[in-house]
């Protein structure tokens, strides 16, 4: 393509179907042989993990909350940078989430919306809530709409019907209802991309019908306008000198990463090595320190309680004081105990001296800015961090008083910590924490080392 394209995909609502029309585009954009960027709007980690699936590409979480406009603007010109087509999915609805919205990061990146409608319940009805997207905010530009599970050639007609002379924005198609594309969902949402929730054959058959029934060409002509926002600009400072070896847990268990951070500490000077607690017995040799994200620890407990050579290998490393930052599932598995659902009760690393248990209910879910309480791996006292907190689990009352770094909010007291070891529930983002990433690294530098 001459003249590269980049769009928006928002919601009516959560629920709306905006992912599997999401991975759908992606995918026939790429099956056109186009360079597919994704993009992901707020703090989720499934969503940019299934994008990765249909595009082979690392999907960055852009939120103008949790890491900055600075930092949005920023990636995304990094990211699109020698891409065809930028492909950003939306969070809930288009205005849902104040500054965290879909609409105000379209606006930020000068994005134009393709606004999907659930229109399963509704005929020329919807009409009247395009047109209220449409008035509701003179900054947004919603430039199309996709009316989703459309129940028959009777259907559409109605809906042209209401919509004729009444709403702005272009029609690109009405998708039909069709289970075979429907992924399926557990307690944190979709499964992950690395599961193949969706198949080669559901794949192909979602490339079809979005061929079929949606307008690509129009899509790409009416968002390849030039922005200022699609010129090329350097995002990281980097520093060639790998000084520093950081083991990474990842599999199936520990899957929820901010891409970016990983990238953050790679071109600051980080040797990232991946391990796994559930498969490897040993804690990989010359690294510096652990960091575990966060997961479904809960889903494979007996498998990481099994691996007892691991939970040594991490357990000493603790005690003799070596860094290691755990957050949520990577914070459990630092814990003494988990108990599943079922009340099943498997011991883990011990670092920390409380307990954790499921709960079939969520929670904790919302934005978190820590504020330092104390000097530590991630910054000085005083010192503002940012993320996101969701899970189901909680913390089962300890036997002895657990020493905590963050404050909260002015008033919930978090982040464990145990000598070198630093846990809790809170996701963070480096985006608009560069200080926190010096920290860390200056003290990776000062640590003892594994062998």
């Amino acid at each position: 393509m001459n003249t590269p394209a980049a769009f928006l995909i928002g919601g009516t609502a959560s629920g709306s179907g905006k992912t599997t029309l999401t991975l759908g585009i992606m995918a026939a954009l790429k099956a056109r042989s186009l360079k597919v960027q994704p993009f992901k709007c707020g703090p989720d980690f499934i969503d940019p993990s299934l994008h990765c699936m249909v595009t082979g590409e690392v999907s960055s979480n852009l939120d103008l909350r949790m890491c900055g406009i600075p930092f949005c603007q920023k990636i995304f010109r990094s990211r699109f940078s020698g891409k065809d087509v930028a492909v950003v999915e939306g969070v809930m609805g288009l205005f849902d989430g104040g500054i965290a919205s879909s609409a105000e990061l379209a606006v930020e990146l000068d994005l134009p919306v393709i606004l999907v409608v659930d229109a399963q319940s509704a005929a020329e009805s919807v009409a009247a809530v395009v047109r209220g997207f449409e008035v509701y905010s003179n900054k947004v530009d919603i430039a199309a709409v996709i009316f989703n599970r459309v129940g028959s050639i009777r259907h559409r007609e109605l809906i042209e019907r209401g919509m004729a002379g009444i709403c702005n924005c272009e029609i690109l198609g009405f998708f039909p209802r069709d289970v075979r594309f429907e992924m399926p969902n557990r307690h944190l949402g979709l499964h992950m991309g690395e599961e193949q929730p969706l198949n080669s054959d559901q794949l192909k058959g979602l490339v079809q019908a979005v061929e079929e029934h949606l307008d690509l060409d129009k899509l790409l002509r009416i968002s390849t306008k030039k922005r200022q926002c699609l010129s090329a600009a350097p995002v990281y400072r980097r520093n060639v000198s790998k000084r520093t070896r950081l083991a990474v847990a990842r599999d199936k268990a520990f899957c929820f990463y901010y891409e970016d951070n990983l990238k953050i500490l790679e071109d600051r000077g980080v040797e990232l090595v991946f391990f796994s607690p559930l498969k490897d017995e040993y804690l990989p040799p010359g690294c510096n320190g652990l960091y575990f994200g966060g997961g479904y620890p809960e889903l494979h407990a007996g498998e990481l309680a099994g691996n007892a050579a691991m939970l040594k290998e991490v357990a000493t490393f603790g005690h003799s004081n070596g860094i290691i930052y755990g957050e949520c599932g990577g914070f459990m598995y630092l814990c003494n105990s988990l108990k599943t659902i079922d009340e099943s009760i498997y011991h883990l690393c011990g670092l920390f001296s409380c307990s954790v248990r499921m709960k079939p209910r969520l929670s904790s879910l919302g934005y978190r800015s820590p504020e330092l309480q104390k000097n530590c791996l991630l910054g000085l006292q005083g010192d503002l961090l940012h993320g996101h907190e969701f899970h189901y689990s909680e913390i089962v009352e300890s036997p002895e008083e657990i020493l905590t770094l963050y404050l909260v909010n002015g008033i919930k007291r978090e982040g464990y910590k145990y000598k070198n070891v630093l846990g809790g529930y809170i996701h963070l983002h480096f985006g608009q924490s560069e200080g926190a990433v010096t920290s860390f690294i200056c003290h990776l530098e000062k640590s003892r080392v594994l062998t």
